[in-house]
């Protein structure tokens, strides 16, 4: 904890890299290392094995398409500061200062009569005025997607099946608390946010696969910051 409230009060940012960033110039060599042994196979092997040569052809595009989604991913996904947190993906960013943090914990969905923790932290903010102006809009696109699994948890229509429907959509203009209306993109984002505020109790969200550390960990360390800078 000492240590944490040290770095960042000597203006030091915490800078959490992805996991999904690691190995992206091993997997590139290794893919460019596979089709050239399969270039080899295909000038010295008989016709009739060329399906191995296929093979390690298929395994070297595979492994040079990895390697070339890592290098792309930004060289950290998180950097915390004395100020806010900000979130770096291909797609675009957001920022979250800590004052518009209200809660940070492991959201967990009903599994029969248990809780089950999710791959995620949560986020529950404030005030969404602060992340739509922060937020690209290609981001809030990309997140609308991958965020429609999360639907699925903690929503009572799934029982019946009938959770496929407009329940995947969202409207297009939101007003917030202080009557301000944000239409398109932004009013889908922050209408998504607060539907998923009403089913896991958190509205930003981040997947165990852009930290460096456990979920628990990182948890911890946010919840470790957001106290000792408010304090």
């Amino acid at each position: 904890m000492t240590e944490i409230k040290h770095d960042i009060d000597d203006n030091q940012p915490i800078q959490i890299r992805a996991t999904a960033k690691r190995n992206g110039l091993s997997s590139l060599i290794f893919g460019l290392l596979l089709l050239m042994i399969a270039i080899l196979m295909f000038k010295v092997l008989p016709e009739n094995v060329t399906l191995v040569a296929i093979f390690v052809t298929s395994a070297g595009i595979v492994a040079l398409l990895l390697g070339l989604l890592k290098l792309r991913e930004p060289q950290h996904s998180l950097t915390i500061s004395k100020t806010q947190i900000d979130y770096q993906h291909r797609n675009g960013r957001w920022s979250l200062s800590w004052e518009n943090v209200q809660r940070i914990d492991i959201p967990k969905v009903s599994s029969g009569l248990e809780q089950r923790s999710l791959s995620l932290v949560g986020l529950r903010v404030k005030h969404y005025g602060p992340i739509l102006e922060s937020i690209s809009p290609r981001l809030m696109t990309h997140l609308l997607m991958e965020q429609r699994p999360l639907l699925l948890q903690n929503n009572a229509d799934c029982a019946s099946g009938s959770c496929y429907g407009d329940d995947l959509l969202e409207d297009d203009i939101y007003k917030d608390s202080d009557g301000k209306i944000y239409k398109g993109v932004q009013g889908m984002f922050a209408n998504r946010m607060a539907k998923l505020r009403e089913r896991l109790g958190y509205d930003l969200f981040i997947n165990s696969a852009e930290l460096d550390r456990s979920v628990e960990e990182f948890a911890d360390l946010l919840r470790a910051c957001h106290r000792s800078l408010l304090s």
